[in-house]
């Protein structure tokens, strides 16, 4: 009974593989996730029949909560999926059903230490929203507040861990053996995957981003987070102020004709462009069901688990690269987008500069049909055909802005967005120059400027020494950690045997004419021995060169630092 018992949990994960496998290969031929390779048993199942770009958005779904976070992920990254799958992608709707009152009861109860009774003053037992990590209460704190109370789903976790590691041996895989792996990388994009939906798990740093986002869009006063509740707050529930108001999809048209929603959408959109550029932070996930416009007209943002972060280098550069595509300058956009990708070795520069020159004219020329974000993604998409393996921030970027440009037309349809870009691009520009001229970083500059005066002198005059007498050397550092040594030994090595093993055969050749009373099969023992010695020597050369020599690396260029 026990080993049966224990078997369970195996036969759960191999039967889960199958289906992870089984998914795939049916959508070998759709554009997405070509080249894998799959089990040879499944390849005689009868899957091949390819679907719609919304049935793998329902298969998607049906599979689960990681497959649900997995398809809005894929939905950021043309370079993965074709542009149908992509727009099923976005539509993704998580409608799964709530779980029983009493689960949620357990798992506050559990998390907060205190009965649900004594914490709150009410508790709605009907959820106001559902979704495949958690599910949302109306609740009442003792002091009258209103709160929204975000529960997760018990086992949710232990579930994505156990899928992660099963699409961690396919991503592996699909990088070794095929070439879509080695330009994407599969393994390191399910790696930034896992840690954004590991941190999306953690509720405390879901308030933390609530606490920093509040701060941050402070100037802009028609924007509102709702602020935690940190008493009422654990790794598994979120206890935060309820946002009450209508989905920036659903506003009537009475209320869009007595109220003027382009204030808003302007607001949003240039909080979002600070957020991004000054504070280096990326929320990829503005869309209709995360935003309320309340009754006072302001535009509640929230759901802000997935947030990432962007260096102050690389936030430089994606800067440069959307001012340069809003000003028309295709050269300038290729050039950032090179310095912030990885180099291939089947790289075509001259096709790349072409095709993002090409795009950036038609921006240019159809600005109302092309948004920002779509510019941006299909510059991944670009490079990607080009063999330019671009920075993931790049498509959150894009993912971010069509996001927006959604959402503000939702508000105010005649909005002209590519304006509002390049006007919020040069009070960001203008703010980082008067950061760059503040006090602290003069100081810093002054300093360095002392130090180079200091020893400047001194520093020239020890190398001029050196020119003078002959003793200037250059000496290479690395080789001995690198590859080259390891090659020159294994060089030497066969060279070595292969020197003994031709002198035992030609030993062994001269000594069969020696007669001796010591023989088998009619020759000399010794040389008989001799010559199989060398023989295994030059076998076990051949059959070393065979298993173990491969052809070299595949050059990868990153872009200059």
């Amino acid at each position: 009974m026990s080993s049966e018992t224990e078997s369970t949990p195996q036969t759960g994960r191999l039967a889960r593989r199958a289906t992870i496998l089984r998914f795939l290969f049916r959508y070998r031929k759709s554009g997405v996730f070509n080249g894998l390779a799959l089990d040879a048993s499944l390849e005689q199942e009868d899957v091949t029949d390819e679907g719609s770009p919304e049935r793998f958005a329902d298969e998607l779904e049906a599979m689960g909560p990681t497959f649900v976070k997995l398809g809005q992920m894929l939905s950021t990254r043309p370079d993965l999926v074709p542009p149908a799958y992509a727009v099923a992608l976005e539509r993704m709707q998580e409608d799964v059903a709530p779980i029983p009152y009493n689960l949620v009861r357990e798992q506050v109860e559990d998390a907060l230490g205190v009965r649900i009774g004594k914490a709150f003053e009410s508790f709605d037992e009907t959820p106001l929203g559902c979704a495949s990590l958690a599910q949302v209460h109306r609740a009442t704190l003792r002091d009258g507040r209103e709160v929204a109370v975000k529960v997760q789903r018990p086992g949710v976790a232990q579930q994505l861990l156990s899928d992660l590691e099963l699409l961690r041996g396919v991503t592996d895989a699909a990088d070794r053996m095929t070439e879509l792996g080695r330009h994407v990388r599969f393994s390191e994009w399910l790696a930034e995957f896992s840690r954004s939906l590991m941190a999306e798990l953690d509720y405390v740093a879901e308030a933390e981003n609530l606490e920093r986002f509040r701060q941050h869009l402070l100037p802009f006063q028609r924007l509102w987070v709702p602020a935690p509740i940190w008493d009422y707050t654990s790794k598994r529930v979120l206890t935060m102020e309820l946002a009450q108001g209508t989905r920036v999809d659903q506003i009537t048209g009475l209320r869009r004709t007595e109220e003027s929603m382009t204030p808003l959408a302007e607001e949003l959109l240039r909080g979002y462009l600070d957020q991004i550029f000054v504070h280096g932070e990326i929320h990829a996930d503005p869309h209709p069901g995360n935003l309320r416009v309340t009754d006072d007209g302001r535009l509640a943002i929230f759901d802000l688990g997935m947030v990432a972060n962007v260096p102050p280098r690389q936030r430089d550069r994606l800067l440069k690269l959307l001012f340069a595509a809003v000003d028309g300058r295709g050269e300038q956009v290729a050039e950032e987008s090179i310095s912030l990708g990885v180099r291939l070795d089947d790289y075509d520069e001259p096709r790349y500069l072409r095709e993002v020159g090409q795009l950036i004219s038609r921006y240019s020329a159809h600005q109302a049909s092309m948004s920002e974000g779509r510019v941006v993604l299909e510059l991944v998409r670009i490079a990607t055909q080009c063999g330019l393996r671009t920075a993931p921030e790049l498509s959150l970027l894009g993912k971010t802005l069509l996001n927006l440009d959604t959402v503000c037309h939702a508000l105010a349809p005649g909005l002209d967005t590519q304006r509002l870009v390049e006007d919020q691009l040069q009070h960001v520009m203008r703010a980082r120059l008067r950061k760059s001229l503040s006090s602290p970083n003069l100081a810093s500059e002054m300093m360095e400027v002392q130090a180079l005066m200091r020893d400047g002198p001194r520093k020239v005059s020890d190398i001029l020494s050196l020119v003078a007498e002959n003793r200037l050397q250059m000496r290479v550092t690395g080789l001995e950690e690198s590859r080259l040594m390891e090659n020159l030994q294994k060089i030497a090595n066969r060279i070595s045997v292969g020197v003994i093993t031709a002198a035992l055969i030609m030993a062994s050749s001269l000594m069969m004419r020696v007669s001796t009373p010591h023989t088998v099969w009619g020759y000399p023992v010794v040389a008989l021995v001799l010559f199989l010695v060398g023989v295994m020597l030059g076998c076990g050369i051949v059959i070393s060169s065979l298993l173990s020599d491969h052809r070299a690396r595949k050059r990868e260029e990153a872009g200059p630092r």
